[in-house]
């Protein structure tokens, strides 16, 4: 019997159930609406349930903070439309509620006529893993401190002295872990906590864009649709409704 005859006998339910065999990952497949189809069991026991059948048809909205929600909700609109996600380092909740580093990737699924079906994807715990810890050890503690002062004047020079690296050395090691610079992050960071506060508060829109480190809330709007799709009210009238 050839390997592609034992592929389709093997059918697509118990090639995925393979990864249950991977203790460090969480898999999992959504339909176009973020609804959940299939998931293996530690992203089951990683969102507090024992069986799939508690999580079918759910969405990120049932299990996960309202402003994580729509994050993850966006990243599957934008890969559906053709955004592509390898290998991303972020940082995440564990099951236990505290950060910790994942590598997550996602990609669009199509029967064979090429009609869209949905999404799925890989998120990896980095704990266990010596190799990718060291790449997320090389820029954590820049990483850290945007994250703990993004709404302040971040210094890129004062980034490259905690990191006891040049600005040019710092620069290739975000580009190299992280795929962007430095300003890059420190605007996505900004972003995340504004979309949060979007979400999660009745804050006046320009009040938000000044805690989050924006000094001008037109450019503020213009970096939220680059990144979310949408400007900030749009958003906001998404959620009211």
């Amino acid at each position: 019997m050839d390997v592609e005859t034992i592929i389709d006998k093997a059918g697509v339910k118990q090639l995925i159930a393979a990864f249950d065999l991977l203790p460090d990952i969480l898999f999992w497949v959504k339909d176009t609406e973020s609804r959940i189809l299939h998931a293996n069991q530690h992203f089951i026991e990683h969102q507090g349930y024992k069986s799939l059948e508690q999580i079918l048809l759910k969405t990120d909205f049932d299990f996960s903070s309202k402003h994580l929600a729509f994050q993850y909700v966006n990243d599957d609109k934008r890969v559906m439309n053709g955004y592509i996600v390898t290998d991303r380092l972020e940082l995440n909740q564990t099951s236990n509620g505290e950060l910790a580093w994942f590598s997550t990737s996602k990609k669009m699924i199509c029967d064979d006529q090429g009609n869209l079906l949905g999404t799925y994807g890989i998120t990896r715990h980095l704990q266990k893993t010596s190799k990718a810890l060291s790449h997320v050890r090389a820029i954590e503690g820049p990483v850290n401190y945007i994250r703990e002062h993004y709404h302040s004047n971040i210094c890129i020079e004062e980034l490259a002295e905690l990191a006891h690296l040049s600005v040019s050395a710092l620069e290739r090691r975000f580009k190299k872990h992280l795929a962007k610079t430095p300003n890059q992050f420190i605007n996505e960071i900004r972003l995340e906590n504004a979309r949060k506060l979007l979400v999660e508060t009745r804050l006046p829109i320009s009040q938000i864009a000044y805690q989050c480190g924006f000094a001008e809330p037109s450019y503020f709007s213009k970096q939220f649709r680059r990144l979310f799709g949408e400007i900030p009210s749009q958003m906001r009238a998404h959620i009211e409704r």
